[in-house]
């Protein structure tokens, strides 16, 4: 009998089934949950993600609009610029005839071939953008191989047509090489019109988001950054196309997934400004600014502004400001070296002065306290005020100041020194022709018994801002001020003084902390040249589309856009519409005064400025023509063939530059010239100003520059008639 294992039956446990069965079960439901959140929760994402990788949207540049002078004049343009191009995809498939094209692509277009193509070399072609020297041909396109060979890298940018003609020829053997046409801004007018007309930039980061979203494409359009260019860039800009294609993994375009959307080009734009009156304006000022720098043998006179208005229509005929720049260098890129050039030059040549530099207005300003203190009764036109050659003032801080010696100071007439007894008696109308400061230290602050109720700085602020000056004027130009009309108010936040008579002497002439633009002063001679009536100064005569049909536009200073639409506190520009801000003789714009004892205060009461004070004042700034012993203007225009009217200005100042030039010697303050005159006298139809900064005496530097651009103005207008042409201004 024989002994063996005997086999046992091997017990099988249940739970380890189970464990099996529930281990099944989770994966089949992770994989059903899986499967179900990518069809059904994730689906739209996965498919938007698949049609991404065969879809391409590509933007189709809208051709910018033109810009032209009133005549028609091009001022902005685009210019076809080339640019030699290489497409890796379509290269040879041969090395040799690769490089061969390289080779002979290079001694064309004088950009080097490019060593061995390495992954150091590739690291350093990354550096580089587009057309800008440093890699070779060779790197630029291995580079683009990379990233999308379907693509096109540009090797060479703004390249001469002969060259481009020759790169279409040789196209059929440099199998790639193609020539790209791209549109770039050319200003034909270049820095004669720079400050009016602006220049273009690249689309900053601050805005990369907003102007994607309506269709800009960064790193290649391009948008306004001065001047019409930035004001008017919805008009100008157009809107872009888009083609969405069907691509491949290499990138190449395949077919057409959408129909095309065409794009819109962008509006013309016609400015008010005559470019030969412009140029005359700039010559002008740039003879009288040169002269004056070479007879006193240094830079007396660093900046300048010449400006010319329609004082009927608001429409700007010319518009000057030295020193000036050339904005055809930023065509195509901004380069940095020129722009900080002109970043770092203390006379800002970037800045227009026109609109955007605030100085003291000096005697300019005189037609101000003279509409105020006529209106209000301070002086009337049989009145006589003794002009000494200066008087003594008792400076008061409050009414109750006692006069001692201490606060007693002299103020003195712009003749002193060549007249020390003054003009004497004289009228309210010689107080303006004869500009005596006296008179008007009497008119706006009061003196003794004589004038025992000045105007006071309160009202003078009133009149001021009716004639244009403490606001900004709403014209189509970005960066304009508002200058400055002070109050006691204003004086003791920013100095923590009181207000004094002295203040009010001083602000009554356009001095101490008065200030204003060129524009501003131009606005308040064109009030009285048109009888109380302001009219919305404007750069922008029609905007037109490509067929050349005047489109409805309105412009909105407040917002600063321009649209098809009208809108709250816009006004239209196109087709030209005169736009009166106001007529000071019809709209109350004066607050009421009234007074208990030493104490004025303005009430809530509004009223108007009689038609009888804007005559007197005309009046007086004719006289300052015809009176033949001290008319400020008789010298300049008192043999002209047509009647001129008008206010010079000299202005003491004394800022940074004059401070570190040691030039602020009580007494012998350095000072800005001023003169702004309009003509025909009875029914004028142009209105000048001219400023220069260090300039002097007003009739002296700025009074011969107006009688320049008035005298070119009305032969371009006789030259017009003649040819039967529509007349300047008209």
């Amino acid at each position: 009998m024989s002994y063996g294992t005997e086999s046992r039956p091997v017990r099988f446990e249940a739970w380890r089934l189970s464990v099996i069965y529930i281990a099944v079960a989770l994966a089949l439901i992770t994989l059903l949950f899986r499967l179900v959140n990518l069809q059904v929760f994730e689906g739209s994402d996965w498919t938007a993600q698949a049609v991404d990788n065969y879809t391409n949207e590509v933007s189709v540049p809208a051709a910018r609009g033109i810009i032209y002078d009133r005549n028609g004049y091009i001022l902005a343009r685009n210019m076809a610029s080339y640019n030699i191009i290489v497409t890796p995809a379509n290269l040879p498939v041969d090395e040799s005839d690769i490089q061969r094209i390289y080779r002979e692509l290079s001694r064309l277009i004088d950009v080097p071939v490019g060593g061995p193509v390495t992954d150091e070399s590739l690291e350093e072609a990354k550096l580089f953008g587009p057309c800008v020297e440093g890699p070779g041909i060779a790197q630029m396109v291995a580079l683009q191989d990379t990233l999308a060979p379907y693509s096109p890298v540009k090797v060479k940018c703004n390249v001469s047509e002969e060259i481009a003609r020759i790169v279409e020829e040789k196209s059929v053997d440099w199998a790639g090489v193609s020539v790209e046409v791209e549109p770039i801004r050319d200003y034909p007018t270049g820095s004669l019109t720079a400050h009016v007309v602006g220049f273009l930039g690249p689309i900053p980061a601050s805005q990369e988001e907003e102007l994607r979203a309506q269709g800009f494409v960064p790193n290649r359009d391009k948008i306004g950054y001065s001047g019409v260019e930035a004001s008017l860039q919805e008009i100008l800009a157009g809107r872009n196309g888009l083609r969405v294609v069907q691509v491949d993994v290499a990138g190449q375009e395949l077919r057409n997934l959408e129909p095309p959307i065409s794009p819109v080009p962008g509006y013309n734009v016609y400015l008010t400004i005559d470019t030969r009156l412009q140029a005359a304006a700039e010559a002008t000022l740039l003879e009288e600014i040169n002269f004056w720098n070479t007879y006193f043998g240094t830079v007396r006179i660093s900046s300048g502004v010449i400006i010319a208005m329609n004082p009927k229509t608001g429409e700007i005929l010319a518009m000057v400001s030295y020193p000036n720049y050339e904005n055809n260098r930023f065509a195509r890129f901004i380069p940095a070296y020129y722009y900080e050039q002109l970043s770092q030059d203390s006379r800002k040549p970037l800045l227009n002065n026109a609109i955007s530099a605030e100085y003291p207005p000096g005697s300019v300003f005189k037609l101000s306290t003279a509409t105020g203190a006529f209106n209000e009764g301070v002086v009337d036109l049989g009145d006589i005020v003794n002009a000494p050659g200066q008087l003594l003032l008792c400076e008061r801080f409050n009414p109750n100041d006692i006069c001692t010696e201490r606060n007693t100071r002299p103020f003195v007439d712009h003749i002193f020194e060549q007249r020390p007894e003054g003009f004497g008696p004289i009228s309210f109308l010689q107080c303006i022709a004869f500009s005596s400061n006296v008179c008007f230290y009497k008119l706006g602050g009061g003196y003794e018994d004589e004038i025992p109720q000045g105007l006071g700085i309160e009202r003078l602020r009133q009149y001021a801002r009716a004639l244009g000056y403490d606001e900004t004027s709403g014209i189509q130009l970005l960066g304009e001020q508002d200058g400055l009309i002070p109050d006691p108010q204003w004086k003791r936040i920013n100095t923590g003084e009181n207000w004094s008579t002295g203040d009010t002497y001083i602000a009554s002439v356009g001095q101490g902390y008065v200030l204003s633009t060129p524009l501003q002063v131009l606005m308040s001679g064109s009030v009285i040249a048109n009888n109380g009536k302001l009219m919305q100064p404007t750069i922008v005569r029609n905007v037109t589309d490509g067929d050349g049909n005047v489109v409805p536009i309105w412009f909105n200073p407040e917002e600063f856009t321009a649209t098809e639409f009208e809108t709250p506190g816009s006004y239209q520009i196109s087709p030209f519409t005169p736009n009166l801000k106001w007529d000071v003789t019809v709209t109350p714009l004066i607050q009421g005064y009234s007074c208990d004892g030493p104490y004025c205060t303005l009430t809530d009461d509004l009223k108007i400025i009689e038609p009888e004070t804007i005559q007197a004042v005309r009046e007086g700034t004719r006289l300052a023509v015809t009176a033949n012993q001290f008319g400020t203007l008789n010298d300049i225009f008192g043999q002209f063939p047509i009647a001129v009217a008008g206010k010079t200005g000299t202005a003491e100042y004394c800022d940074d530059v004059a401070r570190a030039a040691n030039r602020c010697q009580f007494g012998a303050w350095p000072t800005h010239s001023w003169t702004v005159a309009y003509a025909p006298y009875e029914d004028p139809e142009i209105i000048v100003v001219a400023f220069a900064y260090n300039g002097g005496e007003g009739a002296s530097v700025a009074g011969p520059m107006v009688e320049r651009v008035i005298r070119s103005y009305f032969e371009i207008k006789a030259v017009d008639i003649a040819q039967g042409n529509p007349a300047l201004g008209q």
